[in-house]
């Protein structure tokens, strides 16, 4: 037992972060700790994806991660709904998406459709999810891109659940822990999805001994490329308490991803990653296909402003793995995901419940051979 393991539950510090449920309960069950991302969900479905889990996660802890955005681009403030956002777009950026994946062919509209409302990361989204959340038995909340807002931890204290949030360097990890968060999820910018620039190696001492030198004992889960429970045990022996991991998930078959990024994660290199604007309109680690390089590129038309980027990005990626599940060779080339410079470490596809097995196994090899050199 640990200080993250006294606070969720968990038996192994090994946090799991995954869109799909049947990860989340996998890895739970196993004896770690998975946690929900709720943001592909609107608040109706995210009710039935925590009900499933608790009718199969056995009581097993478990947890959720929803996104309320502390800043807002002021070009997108005071638009009320997603019918408002989509036709703030203008027509080119549909037009270029189309354009693209028309080179491979790919049919696709030349006009941006609405989201469902209540879809897409914006703060009242964020804050719909955590009341959904809120409404089951999970034993962690948290939160990323800004601070954990108020009513996240008024709510977490009045119901004993412990909040995480998600920081890219040291100042950010100290306002957390000000604002009242229980535990620091430190991610480098070897992370998929959203992420900064600093890596993971360098920032766990650096949080965990900013956060000490300024009178503050929140536990410290470290993440960015954590692929192995060797790199899990090097990362505690720098002063984390445990894990959040989230590529190594994603080469499961519980995972949602289908069957064609599968196999392009097991022929990746860590290379392969890029760290881009073109999927959210926030800088994101993602496999690199032509799709980064065209809105990268700088005779592109530059990218939007979160969430309009995702009203572009998200319809197209959808054409794009249907294509690919029909046979289209060229629509694969196109098919990415967020995913992290660990994926260079990713040699097959395995059960969730496997991975959980090798991790301990593998943490508890390295933690030996530093204990050997001791001598």
């Amino acid at each position: 037992m640990n200080r993250v393991c006294a606070l969720t539950g968990a038996e192994f510090p090994l946090f799991a972060f995954s869109h799909c449920r049947d990860v989340v309960v996998a890895v739970s069950k196993a004896g770690g700790f998975g946690v929900l991302g709720a943001t592909r969900f609107p608040p109706e479905q995210l009710e039935e994806e925590l009900a499933w889990i608790d009718a199969h996660v056995g009581g097993a802890p478990y947890g959720v991660d929803v996104i309320v955005p502390e800043t807002i681009d002021p070009s997108v403030a005071g638009m009320a709904d997603n019918a408002a956002r989509a036709a703030a777009i203008d027509p080119k950026y549909a037009a270029f998406a189309a354009d693209l994946l028309g080179r491979h062919g790919i049919d696709a509209d030349r006009t941006v459709a609405p989201l469902r409302e209540r879809m897409g990361i914006t703060p009242e989204n964020g804050l719909a999810l955590m009341e959904v959340a809120f409404r089951h038995p999970i034993r962690l909340i948290a939160n990323a891109l800004g601070i954990a807002p108020p009513a996240m931890i008024v709510e977490a204290r009045r119901r004993g659940v412990p909040v995480a949030a998600l920081v890219g360097a040291k100042e950010h990890a100290i306002r957390q822990a000000e604002a009242g968060v229980d535990i620091i999820v430190a991610q480098g910018g070897e992370a998929g999805g959203h992420c900064g620039e600093v890596s993971t190696l360098v920032l766990i001492p650096e949080v965990v001994r900013a956060l000490r030198r300024a009178g503050h004992d929140a536990p410290v889960l470290a993440a960015g490329g954590i692929m192995t429970g060797g790199q899990m045990a090097g990362m505690m022996a720098a002063g984390a308490d445990g894990a959040w991991t989230g590529s190594v998930w994603l080469a499961t078959p519980e995972s949602e991803t289908s069957e064609a990024f599968r196999d392009r994660m097991v022929a990746a290199r860590s290379r392969d990653t890029v760290r881009s604007r073109s999927r959210t309109g926030k800088p994101a680690r993602q496999l690199r296909t032509a799709w980064h390089d065209a809105w990268d590129a700088p005779e592109g038309p530059g990218t939007l402003p979160m969430p309009l980027m995702g009203m572009v990005s998200e319809p197209a990626f959808a054409r794009i793995e249907r294509a690919a599940e029909a046979g289209n060779r060229e629509a694969r080339d196109l098919v990415s995901y967020f995913v992290g410079q660990g994926v260079g470490l990713v040699d097959d596809v395995r059960p969730a419940r496997a991975v959980v097995q090798a991790f301990r196994e593998e943490y508890v090899e390295a933690v030996q051979r530093l204990a050997g050199s001791l001598g």
